[in-house]
């Protein structure tokens, strides 16, 4: 039986209703865009700050030192999947989300008071990685309650439209990590002062922003489908009631693993390949990189609409035909080319393709699971996949670089994306046969 059937997807919402949904999802947005801005700003900032935590002479090292304890935090994403998947199902996902934010604020502010390898030596390093660590867990868990959250909050007949918000705070996480850096390099700071202590000034930044999060989600209502599951069933949730839904868990890892992977070679992997591979300088792969995130941020609330007109599996499967078809010759020509619009055309061309996948892959998870197990459902496989196939893909992709034949990249990320088109094309639309008005 579908939403509309039972009356869920009522078109007369009333302004009062809409400005409800509207100023909740806004705030769990927010939140979103918080968690991943102090996630990045690791990344953004790894080059200045890693030379105080690990006192290796070669910067190569240094940098590969910071880059093992990113990709730790994938290792505990579903840890924290688990945690606060667990917590929204029992405990409601406002406490959930705002759990989660303050973890973050906790780990940006260690990072931004640690002492330097030269003053506390071993404990130094170990320290950044209990900071991570705290990080990782935040992430994991914020990604499954806030899929949950933005999905029952929103009304049926636009849920795909206002879902889609959590790839563009997400993406905007990066976005302002790489504008704070551009303001501290080029207007505020040297190279000498940012490598001093202004690499400390982007993680207070987090923690403060991650304290005003927090504050916003205390303030968040709770969804109605949670609360009128807990007064009709018991909640489940627990690993043992997520192995009750096989076939959902399985369609999580199918959906997402070509997803993540082109989600997080677009992304993170960008920087490295466009400055690498294709030649640019600094400041040109930044401003490449910058503009098709932008480029990106704004196809996302489309795509969303669309989905809500035409159904989901259409926008997946012209993601997953796209990308298996469209993305060697893409990586290709990137390769060739040294115009830097050239390139910001290219990147732009794969995220036409890519943002099929981000922007309605949650309101898809999401409307797999009904309430008393939504949040784990969405957060474990989720992070699970997205630590094998999207924290690994700049690793993979790098390895094949050192052996020389960086093009096997481009085949390894079509084949994924063509296994997840598999699932796509056998999966049913989540928009026509959803689970969300479902409680058990």
């Amino acid at each position: 039986m579908t939403e509309q059937a039972i009356g869920v997807g009522d078109d007369r919402l009333d302004a009062r209703d809409v400005e409800r949904r509207v100023k909740a999802i806004f705030i769990g947005s927010v939140g979103n865009l918080v968690e991943w801005y102090d996630f990045y700003a690791y990344t953004a900032f790894a080059l200045y700050f890693a030379p105080a935590f690990f006192p290796n002479s070669d910067p190569v090292v240094q940098q590969l030192n910071a880059a093992v304890l990113f990709a730790a935090t994938f290792l505990m994403r579903p840890l924290g999947g688990w945690l606060f998947g667990y917590l929204a199902d029992h405990f409601g996902r406002r406490l959930s989300l705002t759990l989660s934010v303050v973890c973050m604020c906790f780990g940006s502010l260690i990072i931004a008071v640690t002492p330097t390898y030269a003053s506390i030596g071993l404990a130094a390093p170990a320290i950044l990685a209990l900071a991570r660590v705290i990080e990782g867990l935040s992430l994991g868990g914020e990604y499954g309650a806030s899929a949950t959250y933005l999905s029952e909050v929103a009304d049926a007949k636009h849920r795909g439209f206002y879902s889609s918000f959590q790839y563009v705070t997400l993406i905007g996480g990066q976005l302002t990590a790489i504008i704070v850096l551009l303001l501290l390099q080029k207007v505020f700071l040297t190279p000498e002062q940012l490598k001093a202590w202004g690499w400390r000034i982007p993680f207070v930044i987090g923690a403060l922003l991650a304290i005003f999060a927090a504050v916003m989600r205390r303030g968040l209502h709770e969804t109605d489908a949670f609360v009128q599951a807990s007064k009709t069933v018991k909640p489940t949730g627990s690993i043992l009631g997520l192995l009750q839904y096989p076939r959902e868990l399985l369609l999580v890892v199918g959906l997402t693993a070509g997803g993540t992977a082109a989600f997080y070679t677009f992304t993170t992997y960008m920087q490295t390949f466009v400055k690498l591979s294709v030649g640019l300088t600094a400041d040109q792969t930044t401003l490449v990189v910058f503009g098709s995130l932008v480029f990106a941020t704004l196809l996302q609330p489309i795509y969303g609409a669309v989905s809500d007109r035409i159904g989901r599996k259409p926008v997946l499967i012209f993601f997953g035909l796209a990308g298996t078809l469209a993305t060697i010759p893409i990586l290709t020509t990137l390769k060739a080319t040294k115009s830097p619009l050239m390139a910001f055309l290219l990147i732009c061309a794969a995220w036409i393709f890519v943002a099929g996948y981000t922007s309605i892959n949650a309101v898809v998870k999401a409307e797999l699971f009904p309430t008393k197990i939504r949040a784990l459902g969405v957060g474990i496989p989720y992070s699970i996949t997205v630590s094998i196939f999207g924290g690994t893909a700049p690793a993979v992709a790098l390895y094949f670089k050192t052996l020389g034949h960086e093009e096997w990249f481009y085949y390894y990320l079509s084949g994924i994306i063509f296994l997840s088109l598999i699932i796509y094309g056998a999966m049913r639309d989540t928009k026509h046969e959803s689970a969300m008005h479902r409680h058990e």
